[in-house]
């Protein structure tokens, strides 16, 4: 069974994702900052992991980079409602956690089926 670590600050959509995703199968842990993530990988051993790029303790751009230089085989999804930059547009900031490593990239509020083909897509890359 594939492992997801979602790391959402917020509530509702925490839970929302938990939810998808274990019910599409995969075994799931949630939390809701990135303070403790790699800690959290290196216990579990995550295949995929979903960030919130805005979050009060740690930002999604630490959290890509971190696992970019800690974790290279994990697969990372970033997803952002907009922010602080630009005229709050979640392009501007998904394309600055693209570049940063996040290999795919997702606006809020993000459709069920969009959630699951973004998955499904990042862990079958390998075949498996």
């Amino acid at each position: 069974m594939k492992r997801i670590l979602v790391i959402e600050d917020d509530d509702k959509y925490r839970y929302f994702l938990k939810e998808a995703l274990t019910n599409a199968g995969y075994e799931v842990t949630t939390t809701s900052d990135g303070k403790n993530s790699i800690e959290l990988h290196k216990q579990k051993s995550y295949d995929l992991v979903i960030t919130d790029i805005f979050m009060p303790e740690k930002e999604g751009f630490e959290i890509i980079l971190e696992f970019k230089s800690h974790a290279l085989d994990v697969k990372i999804i970033a997803i952002s409602g907009g922010g602080i930059f630009g005229d709050g547009n979640p392009d501007t900031v998904l394309n600055m956690a693209k570049d940063m490593g996040a290999d795919l990239i997702l606006s809020k509020p993000i459709r069920l089926p969009e959630l699951l083909g973004a998955v499904e897509e990042l862990l079958t890359v390998d075949g498996s």
